[in-house]
């Protein structure tokens, strides 16, 4: 077994503190995963880091005045930060720039009826919401709203091609096998299920893309999906 895996395997069969997946497996024998080679790993970095960096560079212009017109436009912070799960189970948080209004979250969370719409719309509230700016329509339409997500990149949280990072909640939602290949690899900005539609796919769906992502990861593969990403995200191909 290569010692990623291993190392990783090796971690969940001992107690960990809350935020750890250990917490999430009521399973106690490991699934077989695909293995990664740390020559594809490194590469993989390599890409991300180099990639994120370009991106800021080319992005600049867009992500000041994104952060202008956040500001200006509703009263609170420019970035929105929210826990996730990465890479082993561990917790992190994802940055984004802030779509709805300030404290929207805290109160979906609150609300039971606006949590079970939440969480019926694959954990993010519909498009057209009240709570929605008008802005934050608009980059999220466009999906510039993850822009801030490239420094989560750079800081190794995340990687350019994988699946998107999910709460803790969706995870336990999941069964055993998808719960190992989701916590296998860091969290992404595009991947599969970002390339076929995104939006326009219910939730079973978007987890096969994502399974189907995460066993094909690998440095051409990734290469296929970051070629096939620019023209998707610019004609907001199921972005909401």
């Amino acid at each position: 077994m290569h010692p990623v895996i291993e190392n990783r395997h090796a971690r969940l069969a001992t107690p960990a503190p809350p935020v750890r997946l250990r917490e999430l497996v009521s399973v106690p024998d490991p699934v077989p995963l695909p293995a990664v080679s740390r020559a594809t790993e490194l590469a993989m970095r390599f890409i991300d880091v180099t990639g994120a960096l370009l991106l800021m560079l080319v992005f600049a212009p867009v992500i000041l005045a994104a952060s202008i017109l956040v500001k200006l436009t509703s009263a609170g912070p420019v970035i929105f930060r929210q826990d996730r799960v990465g890479k082993g189970g561990e917790s992190f948080v994802v940055l984004k720039f802030r779509t709805m209004a300030d404290g929207t979250h805290e109160q979906v969370l609150a609300d039971p009826e606006l949590r079970r719409l939440y969480e019926a719309n694959d954990f993010k509230l519909p498009e057209g919401h009240a709570h929605i700016t008008g802005i934050g329509k608009w980059l999220r339409k466009t999906s510039l709203d993850e822009l801030p997500q490239l420094m989560n990149v750079l800081r190794g949280e995340m990687g350019l091609v994988g699946v998107r990072p999910i709460e803790r909640d969706q995870l336990v939602l999941r069964n055993k096998y998808d719960r190992d290949l989701y916590c296998m690899h860091r969290p992404a900005l595009t991947g599969l299920w970002q390339v076929e539609g995104r939006s326009t796919y219910r939730d079973e769906h978007r987890v096969d893309l994502d399974r189907r992502c995460l066993e094909a990861w690998g440095i051409w593969f990734n290469l296929k999906i970051l070629a096939r990403t620019p023209s998707v995200v610019l004609g907001g191909v199921g972005a909401h």
